[in-house]
C-alpha cells in the first residue's frame, strides 16, 4: 500500500469522493481550486489508492503555537466507507506521524467531532490524547 502526495490537479480530483465521505458540505466544482489555495497556505494532501481510485486521504499542515511549538496539524481524514476496516486510516496517521517524527517536531494535532467514535477509537489506538475542547462561533 503506498501513500502518494497530490502534486497535480489530476490527483486532487482523485481524492474528491474520499473528502466529499468526511465533507459533505463541499462543491465538487469548487474542491480543486480550494486545495489549490490551502496548498499555497502549507496543506498537503496525501491519499492511498485502490484500483487506481484514491480510497483514503489526509490532509495536514504544519503549524507553530506558543502552547505546544512547532507540529503538524491534520486538517483532515478520511476512508471511503466501502474500504474501512483496512488499516488505511492507520497508515496515513503513522505517515503523518513519520514526517513530524522526520522534522523534529514532538506533536501531531487533530479535531473531531463528538459523535465520531469510530475515528476516536482509532486515533486513541495510535496514541492520541484528548486533551481539549475545541470552540467555534460563527459570525453573522
Amino acid at each position: 500500500m503506498e501513500i502518494q502526495l497530490c502534486v497535480s490537479e489530476k490527483d486532487i480530483l482523485n481524492c474528491w469522493d474520499v473528502l466529499y465521505a468526511l465533507r459533505p458540505h463541499l462543491l465538487q466544482n469548487e474542491f480543486v481550486p480550494i486545495i489549490k489555495e490551502l496548498m499555497t497556505e502549507g496543506y498537503q494532501l496525501a491519499f492511498i489508492e485502490e484500483d487506481g481510485k484514491a480510497v483514503a486521504a489526509i490532509g495536514f499542515r504544519y503549524l507553530q503555537y506558543l502552547y505546544n511549538g512547532k507540529h503538524i496539524y491534520i486538517d483532515d481524514l478520511s476512508t471511503l466507507p466501502t474500504v474501512r476496516g483496512k488499516g488505511y486510516g492507520g497508515k496515513l496517521l503513522d505517515y503523518v506521524a513519520a514526517i513530524a517524527k522526520e522534522k523534529g517536531y514532538k506533536i501531531v494535532t487533530l479535531d473531531s467531532g463528538y459523535l465520531r467514535t469510530d475515528a476516536h477509537r482509532l486515533y486513541l489506538n495510535k496514541k492520541f490524547t484528548m486533551v481539549a475542547h475545541h470552540f467555534s462561533k460563527n459570525i453573522k
